[in-house]
Formats: structure tokens, C-alpha cells, sequence
């Protein structure tokens, strides 16, 4: 990964991130939003939908933000989206869902079985790549306490920015 630093005329405190990966340049420049692009980035990478917050964390390490401000930010975006896709499986219906993300029922019942077992602890582990947004559904699906879940999902999708920020500003 490389990253640029370029001082935006609007905004002299936003960098602007460049990435070369495979030869294909990305450039989504949610940094050059500031810390409601970070918001928003964390936001949507909790979510279904595939997006990584920490290529725009990174990002914005370079700028002028303390490192509790990003924390904060970003802790906080990433909660709220993971209690967004806990919502949708309150909400829904197990069929519905396997319908609407095309997910393999076998995947499906695994996963609810492994709520079930750990109960609305299983939200500590809301953070992991891969499987963290299916297991918020689950926890939704699942009925499990709303307030536990928020309070142990928060734990630890803050405990992972901490540590990616730590070794991001070289604190670890």
C-alpha cells in the first residue's frame, strides 16, 4: 500500500489515499471527508456490504486528527453498523435473509448454532473479517439481548481499532 499525502485546497487538514494494489489504483478519497468519512467508512464496513475502514484509518493517521478522535470515530461507526445488520436480523426472518444475501442454509444453521451456544457473547468476535457481519445477523436472528450485544460488540470493535491504530502510529 501506498499513500500519498496531498493537500486539498478545501480542506488543508485531508489527504487523499492512493492505492496500488494489483496495478489497479484505487482512490476512494473518504479521507478528504475528514472524520465523518471515517465515521461513514467504519459505518459501511461493518455492514454486508464488502468495504474496509482500514485502508481510510491509515489514511488519515497522516492528517492532523489525535489518535483518540480516529478511535472514537471510528469505534463508533463500526458499532453502529454492526448493530444495523444485528437490527436487520431482529427484524427479518431467517428464509428472507438466505434469500436476500444468497447465503447457503447449511452456513446459516452453523453460524445459529454457535449463537445459540455462546449467547450474545458471540459479539465480542462482531469484528472478525469474514464472519463478523453474518454473526451480528445471527445475534439478531437469534433474539439475543440488545444490550449485551451492544455492549460487548462495542468492546470489541474498539479494542480492534485500538490495536490497529497502535501499530498504525507505531504505539505497539
Amino acid at each position: 500500500m501506498h499513500l500519498q499525502s496531498r493537500a486539498d485546497p478545501a480542506c488543508s487538514g485531508c489527504f487523499r489515499q492512493v492505492n496500488d494494489l494489483a496495478g489497479v489504483e484505487f482512490d476512494p478519497s473518504w479521507s478528504e471527508w475528514g472524520l465523518w468519512g471515517l465515521f461513514m467508512a467504519s459505518f459501511l464496513a461493518a455492514t454486508v456490504l464488502p468495504f474496509s475502514s482500514e485502508a481510510v484509518l491509515a489514511a488519515m493517521t497522516l492528517g492532523p486528527w489525535s489518535g483518540a478522535a480516529l478511535w472514537t470515530v471510528a469505534s463508533l461507526g463500526n458499532w453502529l453498523g454492526g448493530m444495523s445488520s444485528y437490527g436487520l436480523g431482529r427484524l427479518g426472518d431467517l428464509d428472507r435473509i438466505l434469500r436476500w444475501f444468497r447465503t447457503d442454509p447449511a452456513r446459516a444453521l452453523r453460524m445459529q448454532a454457535w449463537v445459540d451456544r455462546y449467547g450474545f457473547w458471540a459479539a465480542l468476535l462482531a469484528w472478525l473479517p469474514v464472519v463478523g457481519d453474518p454473526l451480528a445477523i445471527a445475534l439478531g436472528l437469534g433474539k439475543a439481548r440488545a444490550i449485551p450485544v451492544a455492549a460487548l460488540m462495542f468492546i470489541g470493535k474498539a479494542a480492534r481499532y485500538g490495536v490497529v491504530l497502535a501499530l498504525l502510529r507505531g504505539w505497539a
